[in-house]
């Protein structure tokens, strides 16, 4: 089974549901396994993932991809191929970074490699990864590199901010409706508190990468009937946050605005590797010798599972195809680009 056609049977599968992830998983078991390269399935928690390496030595590269997929129409899992692009969920996220990394496995099993190759295949990106790529990097934190094969148009997105969503109670005074004045309305004062965090020294804070923090006011709630101020409000923030930055720096700053009344709803590490990492370089040169164009080095601003090996920090990058509307209605992968994804892998893996 070629690339294309392995890409296709990939995204006929409505991996959006942890069942036919699952499913997803067994299949690319059954295509390595008549390439005849061993591999092994870990269950957790329901999910299942699969390993398989190649190689040998005393370096270790792990290529990462995610075979779940967000929600779709039934007919995106209907490949279909026009004017150089593969469209259908998952085409660019990230079905056919996967295809690639196991085609790239195939090419080189025979090769004689001096350093060992990890292909990791995980059902739970899209819902955070804490059940595989998570837990394969607390399991056996000893890697030197680690790819994930998200969209990025072959460019290497070196880093990612961190994440912390919070819940502040902002409290008020209860008053009739029709006299405000003798009350303290609390959503008043919730936004009026949003706009002094926006002000605070963090929110002002860059880096070589990014030019500030980001601060989503994602929900607001408060008030129960027209006639009557309301003397609660609940405030909600996603903050993403440079990788230099502290994260219980950030809550400090938070707190001395508002108090106590504040509640970590969640949070994730960010990615730290450098753009001067010689790994980074060496994939940069890898991926030049093939597009005939300088590299694009940067930031993401939502994160990927490459958070979970940066934490024991371990360099860990997203690189993937070129494409277009993932998430979207007209995903697409261009077939070139990936194509020459194929080859920059082989190459890099080769000078590793």
């Amino acid at each position: 089974m070629d690339f294309l056609e392995l890409s296709k049977e990939l995204i006929k599968i409505d991996s959006s549901k942890k069942e036919e992830a699952n499913r997803a998983i067994d299949f690319c078991a059954g295509h390595l396994s008549s390439e005849n390269l061993k591999h092994k399935i870990i269950e957790n928690n329901g999910y299942k993932m699969l390993i398989c390496e190649i190689g040998k030595g005393n370096k270790t590269l792990i290529l990462n991809g995610h075979l779940d997929v967000v929600t779709a129409k039934s007919e995106q899992f209907i490949p279909k191929v026009a004017d150089g692009k593969l469209y259908g969920r998952g085409t660019a996220d990230m079905k056919t970074a996967a295809a690639a990394m196991m085609c790239t496995m195939v090419e080189l099993k025979d090769k004689d490699l001096q350093c060992k190759v990890e292909l990791q295949l995980v059902t739970d990106e899209e819902t955070g990864g804490l059940n595989c790529s998570k837990y394969l990097a607390d399991l056996d934190p000893k890697s030197d590199f680690v790819i994930c094969g998200e969209p990025t148009h072959l460019g290497i997105g070196i880093q990612c901010k961190g994440v912390l969503q919070i819940d502040i109670i902002i409290n008020g005074k209860s008053a009739h409706g029709s006299r405000p004045w003798e009350g303290e309305n609390a959503i008043i004062k919730a936004y009026e508190i949003f706009n002094h965090i926006n002000k605070l020294p963090f929110a002002a804070e860059s880096s070589e990468i990014y030019e500030s923090p980001s601060i989503n006011l994602s929900k607001i709630e408060g008030g129960f009937v027209y006639n009557k101020v309301p003397d609660c409000c609940k405030l909600s923030l996603d903050i993403r946050y440079l990788p230099e930055q502290n994260l219980e720096e950030i809550i400090s700053q938070i707190k001395q605005l508002v108090g106590e009344n504040i509640y970590i709803n969640g949070h994730g590490d960010p990615v730290k590797t450098k753009i001067d990492n010689s790994y980074v370089q060496k994939l940069a040169s890898s991926i030049e010798r093939f597009t005939c164009s300088e590299t694009k080095i940067f930031g993401q601003h939502g994160s990927a599972d490459s958070k979970y090996y940066s934490k024991y920090g371990i360099p860990a990058v997203e690189f993937g195809p070129c494409g277009g509307h993932w998430h979207g209605d007209d995903e697409y992968v261009d077939l070139n680009s990936a194509d020459n994804y194929i080859k920059i892998l082989k190459h890099f893996i080769e000078n590793f």
